[in-house]
C-alpha cells in the first residue's frame, strides 16, 4: 500500500514543476504529515525530493530526475481509452486503473505537454445518462465487466418476464445507452449473438475457462444493427396524419427519429394550406396519442378513426377549459 503511494508521489512530482504538501495530500488521500514522512522516505531511498519552505514552497524533484516506472499495464492502457466516460469507468470498477494510466502518461510527457489532460478535460466531456432520470448502477456490472476484459465465460441468470432463465454466455462487450447498460454476448455452444440488459441479471458466475473471441466481431457495428432492428420491431402500427410546416419541423422531436424519417421520406406534395399527409409507423395507438399530443394544432390525425376520435375529445375538453 505504502509502496504504491510512494510511486504515485514520484509520478506526481515528475509531472509537475512542484506541488504543495496540501496538494499532494489531496491527490494521495492522506494527511500532510504523511506526505512529509513519505517525502523523507523517498529522499532516504535516493530519490532527490527537495522541499522549498515558505508560503510559495512545496515539493519538487531536482536534477532532472526521471523515474522509469511509467510503463502502462494492460488494464491501465485499456482503461485510458475510456477515460472520457468517467461515470462508466466508476460503474465498471476501472476508475483507479484509469487514474494511474493518466498519471503515467502525464509523467512521460514533455514538460510543455503535461497540461494536455487538463486542457482536454476542460473542453470535452461526455455525459452519457439521459436527462431527468437518476441512473442506477447494476449491482452485477463490475463482475460482468471483469469477465468481458478477461474473455471468461459466465453463467448468468436473468429475468425474462415473470420467469428466470439461466444461460452460459461468452461476454463480448458492454454498451452504455442513455444510462442503461447492455451486454452483447454469444450463447455458448450456439454461436448466436444476443443483447442482455445488465439490470435484469440476478446472478453472474465467472467460469475459469476462457473463450476465443471471433476476430470478425465488431461491437459498434453489431450494436448499430441490433439497435435499428429493435427500433423497427416495436413499430407495429400505423397512423395517418396531416402536418403543418411547423409540424413537419417538430415531428422528429415528438416521435421516434426512425419513424419520423420514414414517414417524411414518403410524404406527398403539400396541399393548398401547405400541409402534408404522411403515414407514420408507431408502437401503438396509445403511444401515438401521447407523442402526437406534443404537436398540438400542428397535426391532424386522419386515421385510424379511434385515434382521431380521441383527439377530438381532447380538443373539446381543451376548448371547454379555455372558453372565456
Amino acid at each position: 500500500m505504502r509502496a504504491a503511494r510512494l510511486i504515485k508521489m514520484v509520478l506526481l512530482l515528475q509531472s509537475r514543476p512542484s506541488m504543495t504538501a496540501a496538494e499532494l495530500a489531496r491527490e494521495l488521500e492522506v494527511s500532510e504529515r504523511t506526505v512529509t514522512r513519505d517525502a523523507q522516505a523517498l529522499s532516504d531511498a535516493g530519490v532527490p525530493v527537495y522541499a522549498d519552505r515558505g508560503r510559495a514552497g512545496g515539493y519538487r524533484l531536482v536534477g532532472g530526475y526521471r523515474t522509469r516506472l511509467t510503463g502502462l499495464a494492460r488494464s491501465e492502457a485499456e482503461a485510458l481509452f475510456l477515460s472520457g466516460v468517467p461515470g462508466a469507468l466508476r460503474e465498471m470498477g476501472l476508475e483507479d486503473a484509469a487514474s494511474a494510466a493518466r498519471l503515467k502518461v502525464s509523467a512521460a510527457l514533455l514538460p510543455s505537454l503535461r497540461d494536455a489532460s487538463r486542457t482536454a478535460a476542460q473542453r470535452f466531456h461526455l455525459d452519457a445518462p439521459n436527462w431527468f432520470r437518476e441512473p442506477k448502477t447494476p449491482e452485477l456490472l463490475p463482475a460482468v465487466a471483469d469477465a468481458v476484459w478477461d474473455d471468461r465465460r459466465i453463467t448468468a441468470r436473468y429475468r425474462r418476464g415473470e420467469d428466470e432463465v439461466e444461460r452460459r454466455l461468452e461476454p463480448y462487450g458492454l454498451v452504455l445507452k442513455a444510462g442503461v447498460w447492455y451486454l452483447c454476448a454469444r450463447v455458448a455452444g450456439h454461436g448466436s449473438f444476443r443483447v442482455y440488459r445488465i439490470d435484469r441479471f440476478t446472478a453472474v458466475d465467472a467460469c475459469e475457462e476462457r473463450f476465443e473471441r471471433d476476430g470478425e466481431f465488431d461491437l459498434p457495428a453489431f450494436w448499430e444493427e441490433r439497435a435499428e432492428q429493435f427500433a423497427r420491431s416495436i413499430l407495429r402500427a400505423e397512423v395517418v396524419v396531416r402536418l403543418s410546416e411547423e409540424g413537419v419541423r417538430r415531428l422528429p422531436y415528438a416521435v421516434d427519429a426512425l419513424s419520423a424519417g420514414e414517414a417524411l421520406k414518403t410524404a406527398g406534395p403539400p396541399d393548398e394550406r401547405g400541409r402534408v399527409t404522411v403515414t407514420l409507423p408507431v408502437e401503438s395507438e396509445e403511444v401515438a396519442h401521447t407523442q402526437l399530443t406534443a404537436l398540438g394544432p400542428e397535426v391532424e390525425v386522419l386515421a385510424p378513426e379511434s385515434l382521431r376520435a380521441r383527439f377530438a375529445r381532447d380538443a373539446t375538453r381543451l376548448a371547454a377549459l379555455y372558453r372565456p
